[in-house]
This record gives structure tokens, sequence and C-alpha cells, in this order.
């Protein structure tokens, strides 16, 4: 069957028309976060990032909570309740600015907030919970160990019950939001299995000394979290998980956001290079103008095309309650992968303004790096994926 309706005009920035699939709400969500983020954060992420540490985080985190995207998808408690495809596309407008920026709100929203919302009591929630959606108190979350990163069953921290308090001991590592949490939920063994704890950062024997001389996600506060004889009444424990599930269902959330984040730090990149390769010239004519150029341009089009659409289907199918955990790490697989990869071509497309920071393209290749191995390394997503679609697990 034949019309003669006219197609609109192609966005060269999105000539798949990927935006027309968004709903009103969800382009509305994606609109605001890309004005906080143009007004809050670009004019000074290349300096946090250079500087190692955004200067007024606390300000920042009102700043996102006045916005409603702290624990945007969770329900109550002064938290928005938003699609998880409305927070996917906030994630991904917050990771076009920095992986760092974009870790402070999933740590915040998908693990700390989520553990409590998830798993904690009603007395937890209603202490801790409006506080963090207003960006009024900031949380982390403790699993990852020097010695237990991809094999969190054997952690060493470790819970004990003294008479009706619990006393934990242990350290933790690679923690976002560390040493500006207000709380944090820590993992550790007990003799029922994993538990979580919900630590005041102010409590005694707690501690979280930054980690320094990182060259990725700079612009992000990242911190050992060391608890030496830490005692906490017993309402501190999490009441409604015992075992791994619960911090990997945590994990899980921030995995859905990271699908959609990687994406905006390859779009960053791609319309970097697009831009620049049509006033770089050379040769008398714009490098644009070059097959080669435009087969990377054309190829790095493509994968993040097709990343979009992946997140997109996979945000329709947690709203629709059917997404998986295979799924999602098919999701991170893939994003995340595809846009270290597209950062890297457009960095040859920028030769050596590639690695300046007057250019997004070096700092988001360097954050990636970090991305591609948290929450998740690319060979635990592919043994996942591999389970999932032979149904014989190759983990050992």
């Amino acid at each position: 069957m034949s019309t003669t309706t006219r197609p609109p005009a192609l966005d060269p920035r999105d000539p798949a028309g990927i935006g027309e699939l968004l709903t009103p709400d969800e382009q509305a969500v994606a609109t605001a976060v890309r004005r906080l983020c143009d007004e809050q954060v670009d004019p000074f992420v290349a300096d946090w990032f250079e500087r190692g540490r955004i200067p007024d985080v606390r300000g920042l985190a009102k700043e996102l909570g006045g916005l409603g995207v702290l624990g945007m998808h969770l329900e109550g408690y002064g938290c928005a309740g938003m699609s998880a495809t409305e927070y996917g596309v906030a994630c991904m407008e917050l990771e076009a600015s920095d992986s760092g920026v974009r870790s402070l709100v999933s740590v915040q929203g998908s693990l700390a907030m989520f553990a409590i919302w998830r798993w904690g009591s009603e007395e937890q929630k209603r202490q801790w919970l409006p506080a963090m959606a207003a960006g009024e108190a900031i949380g982390c979350f403790g699993l990852t160990e020097p010695d237990a990163g991809s094999d969190p069953g054997s952690m060493r921290t470790r819970a004990r019950r003294d008479g009706s308090d619990w006393i934990l001991d242990g350290r933790k590592m690679w923690i976002t939001n560390g040493g500006v949490a207000d709380v944090a939920v820590v993992w550790a063994r007990t003799d029922e299995g994993a538990r979580g704890f919900v630590v005041p950062a102010g409590t005694p024997g707690f501690s979280a000394p930054e980690i320094k001389h990182k060259l990725s996600l700079r612009a992000s506060v990242t911190s050992e979290l060391v608890l030496d004889g830490v005692r906490l009444p017993a309402d501190a424990v999490l009441p409604e998980v015992t075992g791994l599930k619960g911090p990997l269902s945590c994990l899980n959330e921030a995995r859905f956001g990271i699908v959609w984040g990687a994406m905006g730090a390859a779009r960053s990149c791609l319309h970097a290079a697009l831009s620049y390769a049509g006033e770089r010239t050379q040769f008398g004519k714009p490098i644009s103008a070059f097959q080669l150029t435009q087969q990377k341009l054309v190829d790095m089009t493509l994968e993040y095309t097709k990343g979009l659409l992946l997140a997109l289907h996979l945000g329709r199918r947690k709203d629709a309650g059917t997404l998986r955990p295979e799924q999602v790490s098919l999701g991170k697989l893939n994003n995340v992968r595809e846009a270290l990869d597209i950062c890297r071509t457009a960095r040859t497309i920028l030769g050596a303004n590639g690695i300046s920071l007057e250019y997004p393209v070096i700092r988001h290749m360097t954050n990636l790096e970090s991305v591609l191995t948290y929450e998740g390394t690319v060979e635990m997503h592919t043994l996942v994926v591999g389970q999932a679609i032979t149904g014989r697990p190759a983990f050992r």
C-alpha cells in the first residue's frame, strides 16, 4: 500500500527517528534533566574531572533532588514514582554530561535507596528515604571488597551478634559516594547468611578514606569503607532479606540505568566527532567529506542507534514487569562495550584534540573504562548471557 504522506526531515543526530518513540512524559524528563546538566554540570565538569572532585557535591545532590531524579523510579517516601523508562532517559542525559554524575544518582537511587525501599523496615524507610530523595542525605552501597568483586559470596566483612546489637568488622572498596555519604548500606556475612545493614556515617568505628590517584570517574567521590568494631542496634539490619539476592537485586536496578547511561556518553562523543569533522579542514575540505571519516561516523551512528533501541526495549519490558536479570546483562554487556568503542573512534576523528579536556571525548572514554567493569565485568555478563542461551553454567 503506497502513501503520499511526506516523511519528516531527517535529523542527522537521530537518523532513525528514535526520539519519536518516547512518550511526551519521557521527552519532558529528558528535557528537564538536560536543562539542569546544561546549567549546573557541563560548564564545570572538565574542571571537576581535572581536579578530581566536585567542589560542592552536596549542592549538586540537592539540585538533583529538587528535580526529582533521586530514587525517581521508587514509590512513596518523597520519591517521584516515575517509570523505569523515564529513569533510563534521565540516566542517559546525566551520563551524556559525565559518568560520575550519573553514578552519583545511580548509587543514591538504585543501590542505597532501593535497598532500603525494597528490603528495609518501615522505620528505616521513613528515617532515610525522604531526605535521600531530596538530596539532603547522601547514601552509598558497600558490597565490593579488596578480595571480593565478581564473587560477592566470598566477602570477608562479618557481622556478629552481641546481645541485641550487631558488631561489624571488615573493609569495602571502590565505593561511590563513600566519603560524602550520610548513610551506608553495608553487606556482611552472618551466621544465617549475607545481611544488609544501615550504617549512619557518624557511627564509631566507621570511616571512609578517599581513594586517590584514579584516572577514571574523577568527577566522582570513590572511597574505601572501614568497619572496625562498628556497633549497631538490632533494628539496623534490613529485615526483609537474607542471602545474596538482596544485594544482587539492587545491582540489577543500577545496571539497568547503566544500559541507558552508556548511550548518553556515546551520544556525547558521537556528536562531538560529527561537529568536529564538519569544521576541521584538511586538504582543502572538511574531513567529514572523506570516505574513511564518513565510515567511522556511520559505524558509530549504527552502534549508537542499536544500543538506544535495546535500552528502550528493555525499558518497556521493565515497565511491563517482564524484564529478566539476564536481559539486563545483555544490555549492559552490549551498550557499555559499544559506547566505549564509539568514544575511542571519536578520539581518532578529533586527532590530537581528542585527548584535550576542551572536548568531552577523552573524559568519557576514560570514564567508560570503569563502567565497563563495575557492576559486573564483561566476563561475568558474558557468562550470564551464555548460561541463559545454552542452559549450561560456565562460571567455574
